[in-house]
């Protein structure tokens, strides 16, 4: 992949669809990970107004020095990014005490774990509809087309998706030729929604080169019979993911009335 070139194609669709939209700068949600990071230099390299939010909820600690330190790093080089941090902990606290009633079933963590996203996604929206920006969104190829793994109406409530068409292994490309710094770079990925240190990897149940090869073959028409060993069981967790997740990478179905109904 030649990397400053798309580099330089993603921050001039960035520049074309702000100036197309009437729009005056971007908002997005950094959290330490690389995918943020990636995005939020992309959008900090157009040269428009840039806000960089942090929402912890209940963070891991090495996660919040991240976001912090790219922030940091992100305002000493474009003079247009600003940064902010927001303290939603006191926000989920009073959400989840009137929701969970005691339910600790894992359907209702994991309600609750999305509901973090949701939150994310509420504040954002505020900044973006005070200051007439646009929210940019972080999820990669694999994440938004592949698997689905991503909060309906949470993460994947945006308004544009500059790397939504880069792999993982593409975003961790770019992200190293943009001078995005190590400790993120090495960092594992995780989606930030729990009050443990689980990562992506360990709730797909599958690395990002495995999914991202299951992926190309799901495409290519193969499916778990074509497989034997370990590459059928990657193929099988693609396509758990996959078919759950179909209702939200697919649009959102309308009930069309017949014409001799109306």
């Amino acid at each position: 992949m030649k990397n400053n070139e798309v580099i330089d194609h993603i921050v001039n669709w960035l520049k074309s669809y702000a100036e197309q939209s009437g729009m005056k700068g971007f908002v997005i949600g950094v959290s330490g990970g690389i995918d943020s990071a990636l995005t939020s230099t992309l959008c900090a390299k157009t040269g428009y107004p840039t806000l960089c939010l942090e929402m912890p909820i209940k963070q891991q600690e090495n996660q919040i020095d991240r976001a912090q330190e790219h922030i940091a790093w992100l305002k000493k080089n474009f003079p247009n990014v600003s940064g902010k941090v927001i303290n939603l902990n006191r926000v989920f606290s009073s959400f989840s005490e009137v929701t969970s009633q005691e339910d600790v079933s894992d359907a209702a963590m994991l309600s609750l774990a999305n509901s973090r996203s949701r939150l994310r996604m509420v504040t954002l929206y505020y900044y973006a509809a005070r200051h007439r920006y646009l929210v940019a969104g972080t999820g990669n190829k694999v994440e938004d087309f592949g698997v689905g793994f991503y909060t309906k109406y949470g993460d994947g409530g945006v308004d544009l998706s500059p790397i939504a068409d880069l792999m993982k292994t593409e975003v961790r490309s770019l992200a190293k030729a943009i001078g995005v710094n190590d400790a993120i770079l090495q960092a594992p990925p995780t989606d930030g929604l729990w009050d443990d240190d689980r990562n992506d990897e360990d709730q797909l149940g599958a690395t990002y080169e495995e999914l991202e090869w299951a992926m190309g073959q799901h495409q290519a028409g193969k499916v778990p019979k074509d497989f034997v060993g370990k590459n059928a069981h990657i193929m099988s967790v693609f396509l758990t993911h996959h078919n759950a997740n179909k209702h939200k990478m697919n649009p959102i179905p309308v009930c069309e009335i017949p014409d001799q109904l109306l």
